[in-house]
């Protein structure tokens, strides 16, 4: 006995992960045995119907002529022989077997330069008048026999060859056979030079794909035609963009929070590095006043940090692809951002109107948007300062979010750059913040379908504005 647990099995794979036994075809190759199955099926098919039609007709041209003589001979007068009276059709019948048969003896009458014709009981019958004409078949002498009732009981019998028109039907098969499948062959021809040409533009795509794969390299593939896979190329080189322009937003935004993490890092460094210096033994202690300054400092440091951390996950959240299917309330929005906004705005007062407004979307990205609005209106608002807060239609399919406030106002030249990331007006860089919250403002309106936009307020302060589509609440 052997024990079938000590014997090893392997599957050996090809280095594409296909069984040795089970090797695929190419896309061409399937493309160009596709062609020559289609054209294979089409000739078969009419090469059957041909064959079909040519064989009822000439099988039909052979009764025709048969049952014709066959009356032209039981219409032939008599003719006198040495022996006795045979019907004249006797002498003009060397192409056939003829015979008249009488219906009562059951004697058949031939020519003794001829054969007899097949005689059987369908013949009978129609020399006794059981039947008015008899058209068969004889399998055994390979011929087709027909009889027809004559004068007296008897019948005049008549038998054709075959061979000759089942000879005309091989030959026709050969030759539909030979044609189809040099058709075939042709076809399969063209369809391999069709595929080659065909899945050019998948070859070069495919190319570029490993490429990208391998090299990171993103240039677009050159684009030839205006068929399908031209704009299949068109759609590739699309994303081609769509990934490099992803790529290069986020080297610009590394580059950027590296450039705005330096300057408090620098700071914190140094401010860490001034106590640890003043707590070793037999350095100068520092004055209180002094130490009380810099721990401060570290903490203004440490929350920017913070802050621009957060700011920074807060992008990374917006840029993931997320449906947006929520039924968003937008006064509900602006109200919850004025909650949050009022428990750290002081002794600034809101002044809200707003008008109902129901659009689909992200009700927490919104929230956060009109958060950032109003904590920028705060931070550059002064003290005992209104801040104008209004949602109103626009009568266009669209609502505005408007944050008015009191402060210094938004410089001519610093208006189309105020929702860029990591930029700060000469205003902002002495108060605190990331640079990233209108930045984020930005995003979440351009992910509803919206806009922003910065202008100046009749306070004289900055007047922002988130644009959304939607319809009235």
């Amino acid at each position: 006995m052997t024990d079938e647990a000590a014997v090893p099995t392997v599957n050996v794979t090809d280095p594409r992960g296909d069984r040795w036994g089970a090797r695929r075809f190419s896309l061409r190759g399937r493309v160009t045995l596709l062609a020559a199955a289609c054209v294979a099926g089409a000739v078969a098919l009419v090469s059957l119907c041909a064959y079909l039609i040519v064989q009822s007709n000439l099988y039909q041209q052979l009764d025709d002529n048969l049952l014709a003589r066959a009356e032209s001979a039981v219409q032939s007068p008599q003719v006198q022989t040495q022996l006795k009276q045979v019907p004249g059709a006797f002498l003009a019948s060397a192409d056939l077997q003829i015979g008249q048969l009488n219906g009562l003896t059951g004697e058949l009458i031939y020519p003794q330069a001829g054969s007899p014709p097949p005689v059987g009981p369908s013949e009978l019958r129609v020399a006794t008048g059981g039947l008015p004409q008899s058209l068969r078949t004889d399998q055994a002498t390979g011929t087709r026999v027909v009889a027809l009732p004559a004068d007296h009981g008897e019948a005049m019998v008549l038998a054709q060859s075959m061979a000759p028109t089942k000879r005309a039907l091989n030959e026709l098969a050969v030759v539909l056979f030979l044609v189809g499948g040099a058709g075939i062959v042709v076809a399969a021809g063209a369809g391999t030079a069709v595929a080659r040409a065909g899945l050019r533009p998948v070859d070069r795509l495919t190319s570029a794909a490993e490429r990208v794969a391998q090299t990171g390299d993103l240039r677009p593939i050159p684009v030839s035609g205006d068929d399908e896979l031209a704009r299949l190329t068109h759609s590739f080189n699309t994303m081609l963009g769509t990934v490099a322009d992803s790529q290069e937003r986020q080297r610009q935004l590394v580059a950027d929070a590296g450039h705005e993490l330096r300057t408090p890092l620098t700071s914190l460094r140094t401010n860490l590095e001034l106590l640890l210096s003043a707590s070793r033994p037999g350095a100068r202690a520092l004055p209180d006043e002094d130490r009380a300054e810099i721990e401060a400092d570290i903490r203004g440091q440490i929350d920017e940090l913070t802050q621009l951390i957060g700011d920074l996950v807060e992008l990374a959240r917006q840029d993931e692809p997320r449906e947006l299917t929520e039924r968003v309330e937008l006064v509900d929005v602006v109200e919850r951002a004025l909650d949050r906004a009022r428990r750290r705005a002081g002794e600034i007062e809101f002044d809200v109107t707003m008008q109902p407004w129901v659009l689909t979307g992200d009700n927490s990205a919104l929230e956060r948007a009109v958060l950032n609005l109003l904590d920028n209106a705060v931070k550059f608002s002064p003290r005992d300062a209104r801040v104008r807060v209004s949602l109103r239609p626009l009568g266009d399919g669209t609502a505005v979010v408007e944050v008015a406030d009191s402060g210094p106002g938004i410089a001519e030249e610093d208006l189309p750059k105020v929702f860029d990331r990591f930029y700060r007006s000469s205003e902002a860089r002495t108060l605190p913040g990331s640079g990233l919250g209108l930045a984020i403002v930005k995003h979440a309106a351009e992910r509803h379908g919206g806009a922003v936009y910065a202008n100046r307020a009749a306070e004289g302060g900055a007047l922002l504005t988130i644009r959304l589509p939607g319809a009235p609440g």
